[in-house]
């Protein structure tokens, strides 16, 4: 990785930071890292790729909040069904 695109994730890492903007860091591609940012309504995943390329995707709420019973709709529908019983 050269050391342009490290330049590049340090530099909105502290953009970030001025802001006052919670991030947390992660990696779910080979060559890349995350940076999770969430804001009141929206949630950002910003990808860096060692190539120097960024990728961003928003997620906008559509202002719903569930209760308890949401819970079990999401399990019942994401779950892998051999692994995990839903009660």
């Amino acid at each position: 990785m050269s050391q342009a695109p490290f330049d590049k994730l340090t530099t909105f890492l502290k953009h970030l930071e001025r802001a006052h903007l919670y991030y947390t860091l992660a990696s779910h591609r080979e060559d890349t890292i995350m940076v999770l940012v969430t804001v009141p309504g929206e949630r950002w995943e910003i990808e860096f790729f060692g190539d120097g390329s960024v990728e961003v995707e928003r997620f906008h709420s559509n202002g719903e909040v569930g209760g308890e019973e949401t819970l079990h709709e999401l399990l019942t529908t994401y779950a892998d069904p051999e692994r995990v019983e839903i009660v």
